[in-house]
């Protein structure tokens, strides 16, 4: 049976994910386009939503660099919705200046419940290992909706893998496997 289906991206949790497999890995390095339709298969898939915040190109212009030509690849996939929230200035203990995204959980959560109340899709993937998705799920399921969470290894919550229906890890094969090369036309 086809089902529907829906997919969110927690975009800093999965920069995370890539670099716990190798330091120079990033989301900049991987095909979403492509390792989506090996997921999706033969369902049908509703959307994409990746949530992230744009990096700061006074700190690290080249990452920077990679990042929009990162987000210009994703929003020409299609059914694919760049969601970009803030960036705020923080300081820890020693004054030393950091930033932290704002938004993005929220926006990512208040999305899949509000899809979910509208019967857009029949099954939800989330691309994160965030425990506090854990009520999130358990509410998009007493929805009658089905939940996969896709993670890496030694970054996913239990508490949130213990809510999935179903959940994968992506690895050093699958990172490799899905590596993003730019097409040469």
């Amino acid at each position: 049976m086809v089902k529907r289906i829906s997919i969110y991206i927690d975009g800093d949790n999965f920069v995370y994910g890539m670099k716990s497999l190798h330091p120079k890995y990033s989301d900049y390095h991987f095909d979403f386009e492509s390792f989506i339709k090996k997921i999706i298969g033969k369902n049908d898939l509703i959307d994409i939503f990746y949530y992230n915040a744009s990096l700061k190109q006074a700190i690290n212009p080249r990452r920077f660099k990679e990042q929009q030509k990162l987000l210009a690849r994703l929003r020409k996939i299609t059914k694919f919705k760049v969601v970009l929230c803030k960036r705020q200035k923080r300081f820890n203990k020693d004054d030393e200046e950091y930033y932290t995204i704002k938004g993005d959980d929220i926006n990512l959560a208040l999305d899949m419940l509000n899809d979910a109340w509208e019967n857009k899709y029949d099954k939800a993937i989330l691309f994160s290992g965030d425990g506090d998705f854990a009520p999130l799920l358990k509410y998009v399921k007493n929805k009658n909706k089905k939940v996969e969470v896709i993670s890496f290894g030694e970054l996913a919550s239990r508490n949130l893998l213990n809510e999935a229906d179903e959940f994968s890890f992506i690895n050093k094969k699958i990172a490799n496997k899905f590596f993003w090369r730019e097409k040469k036309y």
